[in-house]
């Protein structure tokens, strides 16, 4: 999701469009004077709000589903374009502003998909653009929405479990690098890396991602929420590589993190990555404690996260001999849904951890 470091005229006039409000409408929505907003618009760049307004439109754009963020970040691309003359030409092939219009749905539409793990329709709607035009037809706007769907082309390979090779999460994230180097929008790399960063993690290259992330923990282009969600994925990665103690430290503070800019859903998902790191280092009262957080303040209803947390409580309850029949259902049950929705490096976790299970002739006195 889009951050902002420091609001200006230009940022507040994009909210106010993404949101689709009239200049009333958006001072009504702030709780602003209409004339502010108005001023916000005729000085741009020049003026900037003062700080507990920067607070209000954090907020406000904390506050936006997927399809607002998209369309903010559209808008800041198209402020951001050098002046009439500079810019790339559009050739008579390249795309007219009704095709930039239904891309720019198409990927509001294809972020709704990928949220829900409709695989085939995220993929039939990049599928329709990223072919679409050679990028040398394309004017900055253009090359904005193909690095936009290039990345979420890289989520939904990430997120089926192709990682590394060719067609994959690794490839699509790198092609969306470069444009995004290219235009010059520091905040998008970065999240590029950060995205790049988990693959890492997820090819099982641990002490690299772990490394990736702490640099970008502190990166200055990533907003406050990307860099919490970087110091958990340093907590994930040192707890993978078997560093449970100093893992669960590290989860701690990012929790707190989440919990000081009112992110409920990252707060939750962190209480689950906490518990892994409880039950890793032996501690099952604790890592029941978070588990039972997460399961209880869990806002979404991504299927991806429901078999994440039922694989993580099905983990925790093999721990303990008494509840091995009552992991291994949550396993199962987990196993069901990740089949379903085409989740295979989520199998690939859940058959791991199947490994653990304790044999009947294990037991003792067998």
């Amino acid at each position: 999701m889009a951050t902002v470091h420091h609001w200006t005229g230009v940022e507040a006039r994009a909210l106010r469009l993404a949101l689709r409000m009239s200049v009333r409408g958006f001072a009504d929505h702030l709780g602003v004077a209409v004339r502010t907003i108005s001023k916000w618009e005729r000085l741009l760049a020049s003026t900037a709000p003062r700080p507990d307004t920067q607070a209000i439109l954090d907020t406000a754009l904390a506050r936006s589903d997927a399809a607002v963020h998209l369309r903010f970040e559209t808008f800041l691309s198209e402020a951001s374009r050098p002046t009439e003359g500079q810019h790339r030409r559009v050739t008579a092939a390249g795309p007219r502003a009704w095709e930039y219009e239904s891309w720019s749905d198409d990927l509001e539409r294809a972020v709704v998909a990928l949220n829900q793990q409709n695989f085939a329709f995220a993929d039939h709607l990049l599928g329709r653009w990223l072919p679409r035009f050679p990028s040398k037809e394309l004017d900055d706007k253009g090359l904005y929405l193909l690095a936009r769907s290039t990345a979420l082309l890289g989520d939904l390979r990430r997120d089926q479990g192709a990682v590394i090779g060719p067609l994959s999460a690794h490839q699509a994230y790198t092609g969306a690098r470069s444009i995004f180097t290219q235009l010059g929008i520091p905040r998008r790399v970065a999240q590029l890396d950060l995205s790049l960063a988990v693959v890492t993690e997820m090819s099982g290259s641990l002490e690299t991602a772990a490394r990736n992330y702490e640099q970008l923990a502190i990166d200055d282009r990533l907003g406050l929420r990307d860099r919490a969600r970087a110091m958990l994925w340093v907590g994930t990665a040192l707890s993978k590589d078997g560093n449970h103690d100093y893992a669960a430290r590290v989860m701690l503070a990012a929790t707190r993190n989440f919990e000081d800019l009112t992110e409920p859903e990252d707060w939750s998902v962190a209480h689950q990555k906490l518990a892994l790191a409880h039950r890793g280092s032996g501690n099952l009262t604790h890592a029941l404690q978070c588990i039972t957080i997460a399961q209880n303040t869990g806002i979404t209803e991504s299927p991806m996260q429901c078999v994440r947390l039922n694989t993580a409580y099905g983990h925790i309850l093999l721990s303990d001999p008494a509840t091995v029949d009552d992991g291994v259902r949550k396993l199962d049950q987990a196993a069901r849904l990740a089949a379903e929705y085409s989740l295979s490096h989520q199998l690939r976790s859940i058959e791991s951890i199947r490994t653990t299970i304790p044999r009947a002739s294990d037991s003792p006195g067998r």
